[in-house]
C-alpha cells in the first residue's frame, strides 16, 4: 500500500502542475485586465473627460456647479428658509479671483493718481491723464 502511496502523490503533483500551466496560459489576457476599466486612472486622458481649462470643461464644470447650488437651494426651502439665487452665486463660484483682484488694483491705483494730481494742483503743475497714467502704472507693476 505505502508503494501506492508514491505514485499518487507524483500523479496528482504531475497533474496539478499540468493544469496549473494550461490554467495560466489560458487566463493570461484575463490577468491583464485587472484593474482597468472606466473608473481605472490608468486610462488615456481622452477617456475621463475634457481637458482641463478647455470650454467642453468648462461647460461640464459650470453644469455640476448648477446642480449642486440648485440641489442645495431646493433643501434650503425643504426647511422653510429662503431659496438661494442660484445664478448669483453660480456667478460668485465661477468668477475668476484674479479678475477682482485686477479690478481691486485698477482702482486703487486710480484713486492714487487722482490723489497725486490733486498735489500736482495745488504745486501750480499741470495734472496728468488718470487714464493714461493708471494704464502706464499698471503695466510697471506687471498687472
Amino acid at each position: 500500500m505505502e508503494e501506492a502511496f508514491g505514485t499518487v502523490v507524483v500523479v496528482v503533483a504531475v497533474v496539478a502542475a499540468v493544469a496549473a500551466i494550461l490554467s495560466y496560459v489560458g487566463s493570461g489576457r484575463l490577468y491583464q485586465g485587472i484593474g482597468k476599466g472606466g473608473l481605472s486612472l490608468d486610462e488615456p486622458d481622452a477617456a475621463r473627460g475634457p481637458k482641463p481649462g478647455s470650454a467642453a470643461f468648462r461647460r461640464e464644470s459650470e453644469a455640476e456647479l448648477r446642480q449642486m447650488l440648485e440641489a442645495k437651494s431646493y433643501r434650503r426651502e425643504r426647511r422653510g428658509e429662503e431659496p438661494l439665487d442660484v445664478e448669483a452665486e453660480l456667478h460668485a463660484l465661477t468668477r475668476s479671483p484674479a479678475t477682482t483682484r485686477d479690478a481691486e488694483l485698477e482702482e486703487e491705483v486710480r484713486q492714487l493718481v487722482i490723489a497725486g494730481n490733486e498735489r500736482r494742483g495745488r504745486r501750480g503743475e499741470e495734472p496728468l491723464d488718470v487714464d493714461d497714467e493708471v494704464a502706464r502704472q499698471l503695466r510697471e507693476l506687471g498687472a
